[in-house]
């Protein structure tokens, strides 16, 4: 399992100059940390951002991989969001976008 500097490493790439998403995105790793992405920006900072999703690294990893499906990440807990609607209007590109970095 990569650590959060190599996530974020994969994820920079994955970015490029834009993220395709149109809003700031914060990824809560929980005890692992925090990956924020607004626009072309990747950090570790623990900013606001217009979505949060809270899940573990592993089933990130599981969600980019295609083993774990978002919308029943979100029923049995595994997964939260800040904002369901904003997450359901970004489904496609949010989806792209993780497919590429893990």
């Amino acid at each position: 399992m990569p650590t959060l500097e190599e996530l974020t490493t994969q994820v920079r790439a994955a970015v490029g100059a834009d993220s395709g998403l149109g809003k700031s995105l914060k990824l809560n790793l929980k005890s692992d940390g925090v990956i924020f992405i607004d626009g072309g920006t990747v950090s570790n900072e623990d900013l606001p951002a217009d979505l949060t999703i809270t899940i573990s690294l592993e089933n990130l990893l599981a969600l980019g991989a295609g083993t774990l499906k978002p919308a029943y990440a979100l029923m049995v807990g595994k997964m939260r969001c800040s904002d369901m609607g904003l997450l359901m209007s970004l489904e496609e590109p949010l989806t792209a976008l993780i497919s590429r970095f893990v």
